[in-house]
């Protein structure tokens, strides 16, 4: 669950961007995982959906290398765009098993958010191969 102010828009990046919708500060809590707001769903009931509505989840889900489950956000943080210098670090902390995201430094209103993907999703390959 988002837990700033953040709009949607075209990203230079790929397709469909986050940004910030107000100044962060450098440290604050952007994102967090919420149970019944967010999705938690493993390898199983995936395999369950029709080959469409997999790929359209996959595509904005990601694989919890920890807990082996999908999470998919409900909210728009499912348009975090991937950077090899982001300025959103994800962690994980023991009592956070879905991880916490942290603006890694001062992000200004009308920025993109950015994450590492490699940091959190098992998936990274494949969501680089997505056009």
């Amino acid at each position: 669950m988002l837990l700033i102010k953040t709009k949607i828009g075209p990203s230079k990046i790929n397709g469909i961007g986050l940004f910030a919708n107000q100044f962060i500060p450098k440290g604050t809590v952007i994102w967090k995982f919420h149970s019944g707001y967010d999705i938690k769903i493993d390898k199983n009931e995936l395999a369950k959906l029709s080959e469409i509505t997999k790929d359209c989840f996959l595509k904005y889900a990601y694989l919890n290398p920890d807990t082996d489950k999908y999470i998919l956000c409900l909210d728009d943080a499912r348009y975090f765009n991937h950077s090899d210098d982001p300025n959103c670090i994800d962690e994980s902390p023991i009592e956070e098993n879905e991880g916490i995201t942290f603006a890694a430094r001062d992000i200004q209103s009308g920025e993109e958010l950015t994450s590492d993907y490699r940091k959190y999703d098992a998936d990274y390959d494949y969501k680089m191969s997505i056009p």
